[in-house]
């Protein structure tokens, strides 16, 4: 099992010492999440806090150091007693865009495969009636996914590179992200009431 030098309460709290803007909290919550789900859904169950931590605090610098994302990182983690396993998982989503750090474990691969992807996926979801991901079909996912306009600072780049490290079909990648964000937008909705 993974070990966390930190607490999810302390992580959470760390993300919204260094995010004031909502929209950041919520793509943390977002991703740990994710990140939950998908721990169990492959077999990493044990360490499905661990990976939820990875998921929320993947973005800490990306709010106040957008030109050194992943870069500030190490600095702002390590300061709060983050160990070098957790910092290494975090950056090795920016892998070939800012840093070095290859995504090597399957977790780092599944942060740096979903991290634009749930942005996409919110971002179709917002244009349904419903604004949910419950109601959410593959298929006007994939719609949106061609329009090279929709939700643009979304990389398909990123995205498509994840799934082939992965060696996951894209379709897998999108089914799967969207059956895991189903399962923590409620929980979400409320975490995010107690912060208006």
């Amino acid at each position: 099992m993974l070990k966390s030098n930190i607490t999810r309460e302390e992580a959470f709290e760390l993300l919204k010492k260094y995010n004031s803007e909502r929209f950041h909290i919520q793509h943390g919550l977002t991703v740990e999440g994710v990140m939950k789900w998908y721990a169990n859904d492959l077999g990493y169950g044990g360490d499905a806090e661990y990976w939820g931590i990875v998921g929320l605090l993947h973005d800490i610098d990306f709010e106040q150091y957008p030109d050194q994302h992943c870069i500030k990182a190490p600095e702002l983690l390590s300061e709060a007693g983050v160990g070098e396993d957790m910092i290494h998982a975090i950056c090795s989503h920016g892998y070939e865009l800012t840093v070095d750090v290859k995504p090597e474990h399957e977790m780092e691969k599944v942060l740096y495969a979903t991290d634009e992807l749930t942005g996409l996926i919110g971002a179709a979801a917002l244009m349904r009636p419903s604004k949910s991901v419950m109601d959410m079909e593959v298929k006007s996912l994939k719609k949106k996914y061609k329009d090279k306009k929709f939700a643009a600072g979304c990389s398909r780049e990123v995205i498509e590179k994840g799934a082939e490290m992965l060696g996951w079909e894209l379709t897998e990648l999108w089914e799967k992200t969207i059956e895991a964000m189903r399962s923590c937008e409620a929980d979400i909705a409320v975490e995010m009431e107690k912060i208006s």
